[in-house]
């Protein structure tokens, strides 16, 4: 499991994509996918309405009020590995 923030977890194996929210939103091609995710209702904010990252899985984008960074490597995390 990915902990996401306030509690919030999402399984490891539906994980596509993890991204800082500021660095790649200079993209237009990012900024238009997450313009259309919010307006298609796929975007499920952990935040508080303060997003440092974003996941990506097939059906749901979620925003993080924790860093990219931090993120990847509780993915990476031994306690993770071969595990969800």
């Amino acid at each position: 499991m990915l902990h996401l923030g306030k509690g919030n977890t999402i399984s490891l194996k539906d994980v596509v994509l993890i991204a800082d929210l500021e660095a790649t939103t200079y993209s237009k091609e990012t900024e238009n996918f997450l313009k259309i995710a919010k307006e298609e209702g796929f975007i499920t904010d952990y935040s508080e309405g303060a997003p440092k990252s974003f996941v990506v899985t097939d059906e749901t984008v979620y925003y993080s009020m924790i860093s990219s960074n931090t993120l990847a490597k509780r993915v990476n995390s031994k306690d993770n590995l071969n595990c969800d």
